[in-house]
């Protein structure tokens, strides 16, 4: 239940603020307090839409002054449904989404709010891009500050590999840049932190030739052979180019059939020859049930994954340490038990640039892992719930054998997923606790995959 916040001081609030200022019972509150994932439904006592930097200076201002915590909604996406919580203020950053890009320097400046499909749509007018989700309605500000898993990780790192600099409004209310030279200090802790040292208003990127066409797409075989397209995988992404981006999935076949099927998505930017022959392997393999690899737009490439909004979602991850012939029969064994057709078990293969990295030159450390394995319950039932989260649960456990022991910020699911946050971070913990303990030491922005100030 949402706690309530006085009627003068919201009009005094309103008074100085350019954005919507929604509270429970509005006409659009049950709208605007949404988020991707059905599975959250809660009540924020106050949701304030910013349009620019001004009013999320105030609003921060007016949470600091009134005793709440702040969430923050960026794209809205996240598998936790943090940006939006039952006693915090939510600041919703969804209309300041703009996108401007600087072709000759190449570099691209995208506001907090924005999606990955807002900042492909305008970079890839130049055709340019940078690494950003595999989803299109994930937003910018969420991902990167995460990490930034995406196509392009093998030949350009994450998208805090990628991130040049940020404007932060920090828990004092205070607008600062930070970058290598600005703040370098802040600028290390956004850079995987997750949204937990203050509230992102614009990112700088350093943006790459890519598109607009590339190669890339899906092949698919029927959930009988999934040992051995594991094994298969496994052979194809040792070989794997730093140009060849690719995931493999266990889901529901797309005809809606009910049928399992096993997925293999991919997508190589460099040149068609190049690509063509990389993904030779793949064509032939079996051969695929369904072939869909070949010529396709960058902006397509980078929706290929997207799912329905609302559905019920239970989101659980780990890092894989190796590909052994072990760890492809619990994965093989999990994808039989899939519990729903909307569900996905997702490998998403890590090489090449963002390996490279060193674990403490960015927050995000879990550069050495092999693959990063997503663990997706899904369901447009709420009745399946918990199915969905016994399997989810039950393939984590499996999967502990083999894990580095971390997990993805942006992959920790719903409420059992908390005392994780430190395996988030690795050798970073620490330091992050100290960054946290300089710039919000209150805690102001706890409503997230929390990072406790040192000492507390």
């Amino acid at each position: 239940m949402a706690m309530a916040i006085a009627n003068d001081k919201v009009e005094e609030f309103r008074k100085g603020i350019r954005g919507p200022v929604i509270l429970p019972g509005d006409p659009d509150f049950d709208e605007v307090r949404q988020v991707w994932n059905g599975m959250i439904d809660r009540k924020p006592p106050m949701i304030v839409r910013c349009t620019g930097n001004a009013d999320v200076i105030a609003a921060v201002g007016f949470a600091r002054e009134n005793g709440l915590p702040v969430s923050v909604r960026g794209g809205g996406h996240s598998a936790a449904g943090s940006a939006v919580s039952d006693d915090a203020l939510m600041i919703d950053l969804s209309l300041m989404n703009g996108v401007h890009v600087d072709p000759k320097n190449r570099t691209a400046r995208a506001q907090g709010g924005a999606k990955w499909g807002d900042f492909d749509r305008e970079t890839q007018v130049y055709g340019l891009a940078s690494t950003g989700g595999v989803v299109s309605t994930t937003g910018v500000g969420g991902l990167t500050l995460g990490g930034g898993i995406g196509w392009l990780m093998g030949k350009h790192g994450l998208s805090v590999d990628n991130m040049l600099s940020a404007d932060v409004v920090l828990a004092s209310g205070e607008l600062v840049t930070a970058s290598e030279t600005e703040n370098p200090d802040l600028f290390w802790a956004l850079r995987g932190g997750s949204g937990n040292f203050g509230i992102v208003t614009s990112f700088e990127f350093r943006v790459h030739p890519v598109g607009p066409m590339v190669t890339g797409g899906l092949a698919a075989w029927p959930l009988s052979m999934a040992r051995e397209c594991l094994d298969f995988y496994a052979e194809f992404t040792s070989k794997a180019s730093d140009e060849m981006g690719s995931f493999m999935g266990f889901t529901g076949a797309p005809d809606g059939s009910g049928n399992l099927i096993v997925v293999f998505i991919g997508c190589h930017t460099g040149t068609p020859e190049a690509a063509a022959a990389e993904l030779k392997a793949v064509k032939e393999f079996g051969p695929p049930i369904l072939d869909l690899l070949g010529p396709i737009p960058y902006t397509a490439m980078q929706s290929i994954l997207d799912n329905p909004a609302r559905a019920q979602v239970y989101w659980k991850s780990t890092f894989l340490k190796e590909f052994t012939p072990e760890t492809r029969d619990v994965i093989a064994q999990s994808a039989r038990n899939l519990p729903t057709p909307l569900s996905m078990l997702l490998l998403e293969h890590f090489h090449g640039a963002m390996s490279k990295v060193p674990a403490d030159a960015t927050a995000f450390s879990d550069r050495d892992a092999a693959f990063n394995v997503a663990i997706v319950g899904t369901t447009l039932d709420p009745a399946e719930n918990d199915q969905c989260r016994t399997w989810a649960r039950q393939v984590t456990e499996d999967l502990k054998p083999f894990s580095t022991g971390g997990v993805y910020v942006n992959y920790l699911g719903v409420g059992d997923d908390e005392s994780r946050v430190p395996e988030a971070f690795g050798g970073n913990y620490q330091r992050l606790q100290e960054l946290k303990q300089k710039y919000d030491p209150q805690n102001l922005f706890r409503a997230n995959q929390n990072i406790k100030p040192a000492g507390t």
